[in-house]
């Protein structure tokens, strides 16, 4: 393994990625290990930098500043945290890179640690350049688990006054702009009923079953908003989707259930209001399926908890950062995804942001991720002809 020797040292992208690959960070791991490598690297090179921690101190996300330590410029940002390896049926180590036929092979090379090691490599050139306004580099966790990070990581940010103008998000995307992608709300719905013998029905109040008619009216709610929209071109699906993911309930065939629960998502397009579809689904529960619980007893019902929400991004296609980045990324169009990012939580927090990055999201989370060295060439050239335009 390289490591970080003198400030006068340089690592190229490939260099950088095989050290953040060997750090496992899993969601549920620390990331300490590999901030403080980054914390070196970037100590070595004389680059300022705030760290800001979860509750308990085990996560950290970072925020360096290169060029004027002021407020304004463009930051690129990136998630150093992974998805498990766990049941994959990896052909090689997945924390330790591997070159195979212009690829490369470990957990997070795509998905996102190659970006950020670009980002990283590309700090001498960075710092050669005349640059009269900042450019922040954000390295967050918990992106996969809930954008935790970057909640505290905003938080940061308004408490140094160190806020950018402009933000690029380097998921992966082919080295496509992404203009645009759908938000997300997660729901735990818990149903409580009345257990009993199930030769005595009527005494009893079957949370199970209740817990069904909910799940069949998602699954009628699924067929309504594809059939019926609102729609917006671009995405694929091109309208807010609906649909439950787990489901528990009961313990064995002879007792009623005295529980239920499931967990469901909306990914709704850009306008449309995923709590407005909550809403309407728990006004259809109130009157259709919880009186007949509530008239065997008046404590069973429905409850519901918000697991995770995600804002949707959508920079306008006439936007100053949208023009230029299409043109350094060569392309005369720029897309929409259906999948969340943390560019949602940077514009609701005021700033425009892009998702430009290298690999594809169809190459992450699998096993043997991968990203082609092609990807992080044509990203090392368009992160320093980025900053060249926008800072110079």
């Amino acid at each position: 393994m390289l490591t970080v020797q003198t400030a006068a040292t340089r690592m190229t992208t490939t260099e950088v990625l095989d050290r953040l690959v060997s750090f496992d960070t899993t969601s549920r791991h620390s990331n300490l290990g590999l901030i403080g490598f980054i914390r070196e690297y970037l100590d070595n090179h004389g680059v300022t930098y705030r760290v800001s921690t979860d509750a308990a101190g085990q996560k950290a996300n970072l925020h360096a500043v290169i060029g004027p330590e002021t407020a304004g410029g463009l930051a690129l940002s990136g998630h150093v945290d992974t998805v498990p390896v766990d049941g994959q049926a990896w052909t090689s180590d997945p924390f330790a890179l591997q070159r195979r036929d212009g690829k490369l092979f470990a957990r997070g090379s795509c998905d996102m640690k190659g970006f950020v090691a670009a980002c990283l490599s590309a700090i001498p050139d960075f710092q050669a350049l005349p640059l009269l306004r900042p450019l922040h580099l954000f390295i967050s966790y918990d992106e996969e688990v809930g954008c935790h990070g970057v909640k505290r990581l905003i938080q940061d940010i308004g408490e140094s006054g160190l806020r950018p103008d402009l933000c690029l998000v380097g998921e992966p995307s082919g080295m496509k702009p992404i203009l645009t992608h759908k938000g997300k709300l997660n729901l735990n719905v818990s149903v409580r009923g009345l257990t009993g013998h199930s030769s005595e029905p009527s005494k009893g109040v079957n949370a199970a079953q209740a817990a069904g008619e909910a799940i069949a009216y998602v699954a009628r709610e699924a067929r309504r908003l594809a059939a019926e929209g609102p729609f917006e071109d671009g995405f694929d699906p091109p309208h807010t989707t609906i649909h439950v993911g787990t489901m528990q309930g009961g313990t064995i065939l002879n007792i009623i259930p005295e529980s239920a629960s499931f967990t469901m998502e909306w990914r709704p397009i850009p306008g449309d209001s995923p709590y407005v579809h909550a809403d309407r689904m728990k006004a259809w529960i109130a009157e259709t399926i919880e009186p007949a619980m509530k008239a065997v007893h008046p404590d069973c019902g429905f409850s519901y908890e918000v697991a995770l929400e995600m804002p949707g991004m959508a920079l306008p296609a006439d936007h100053p950062l949208a023009t230029v980045v299409k043109q350094l990324a060569g392309s005369n169009s720029a897309g929409k995804v259906a999948y969340g990012t943390e560019g949602g939580f940077f514009e609701r927090a005021g700033i425009p942001t892009i998702i430009c990055g290298p690999g594809h999201i169809a190459q992450a989370h699998q096993p043997d991720e991968w990203i082609a060295e092609s990807e992080l060439a044509a990203c090392d050239r368009f992160i320093r002809r980025l900053a060249d335009r926008l800072l110079v």
